[in-house]
């Protein structure tokens, strides 16, 4: 009984460690462009910067982070104005800033640094020494955990995060793809290393042939390069509410050009943009992954002829939710001017 329990243990263990590298990996490839930003903005190695995201939010996963999109546990303070939460940490029922979106805690953490005296030394440190700098952060009193310096310096060992520590915005997704070369097979992960030069580069296309006139046959050649070059002008973006992945659809479109171009079926398109139809039309949003429950902002006031879709689309937030935290019917749309509430349920009249 025993023995079984202990390989049962180890087996939970081995799992546990798989999952939690993951996510590391995950955090990344996710938060490593921030890190960048923020170093070449503030002068804080990315490296470190990483490496405090990760050891804060366990990879993503704490509740601090996927609450309030804070990823370096800073808490109110006397200064901040912002929304709060209460979270035990060091005390039970701690305040701690909350963000709308996780860009913002990467900077408001930069500025923490930058503008407190506490960390004036960190700032003459090479940039590219991050063992001095992880030293800098425990001795400027950063964290209590009298390893920490260690602790942080072992994760950017073993993520090889210094990396990013040579790298610039515009080459950071090339860094990420050195570091985790799978992602050659992520379909969107490379229509974001690619579209920066996407609007510069001719579009070749392949035209069968066939046997026709040359007015018929140009006009073949027209519509596969109108196609190809509305392909190699998308571009990928992530949404303020949660980051999710959307593409603003350039030109009048078939779901089955997006479908082919990201490696994703038409009936999970459909299902994540609540679609009724493959006909997409200029403008249109459309997610490569699933919406969030609910909004960033508290309310909305919609415009003259916009429907809750369009709407659901603007903030990435799911239809059915939108339509349960409004108490309207399905297929119910919004007068203009009416309050619509995001976040939190609508109070009960």
């Amino acid at each position: 009984m025993r023995k079984t329990l202990l390989i049962f243990s180890l087996i939970i263990l081995a799992n546990f460690k798989a999952q939690t590298w993951k996510n590391d990996e995950q955090y990344i490839q996710k938060f490593a462009a921030y890190a960048v930003e923020e170093m070449e903005k503030y002068k804080i190695p990315a490296s470190i910067t990483l490496a405090q995201g990760l050891l804060e939010t366990g990879g993503g996963q704490s509740r601090l982070a996927q609450i309030g999109k804070n990823h370096f546990g800073i808490k109110c303070k006397e200064d901040w104005t912002g929304k709060t939460m209460t979270h035990t940490d060091d005390a039970p029922n701690e305040c701690f800033r909350v963000y709308d979106d996780p860009r913002e805690s990467y900077e408001d953490h930069s500025k923490f640094l930058a503008y407190r005296k506490y960390y004036t030394n960190l700032f003459k440190l090479d940039i590219k020494d991050y063992k001095a700098w992880a030293h800098g952060l425990k001795k400027a009193g950063y964290a209590t955990n009298p390893r920490y310096a260690y602790i942080l310096i072992d994760k950017i060992e073993k993520n090889r995060l210094y990396e990013f520590d040579n790298t610039s915005s515009k080459e950071v997704l090339y860094t990420v793809l050195k570091l985790y070369p799978g992602l050659r097979e992520d379909k969107i992960f490379m229509a974001q290393l690619d579209q920066n030069k996407a609007s510069s580069r001719p579009v070749t296309v392949t035209v069968p042939y066939e046997q026709t006139s040359y007015a018929k046959q140009q006009q073949k050649v027209d519509a596969i390069k109108t196609r190809a070059e509305i392909l190699s002008t998308i571009l990928v973006k992530n949404h303020p509410n949660g980051g999710k992945k959307f593409v603003v659809i350039p030109e009048d479109t078939e779901l089955g050009l997006i479908s082919k171009k990201f490696g994703i079926s038409e009936s999970k398109l459909m299902k994540w943009n609540e679609l009724d139809g493959t006909n997409l039309k200029r403008n249109d949003i459309i997610f490569l992954e699933g919406k969030s429950s609910t909004g960033n902002v508290a309310t909305y006031k919609p415009k003259v002829g916009e429907s809750m879709h369009e709407i659901s689309q603007k903030f990435g937030i799911k239809l059915s939710k939108l339509y349960d935290k409004n108490r309207m019917a399905y297929g119910e749309q919004p007068k203009t001017g009416q309050t619509l509430y995001l976040k939190d349920k609508k109070p009960r009249s």
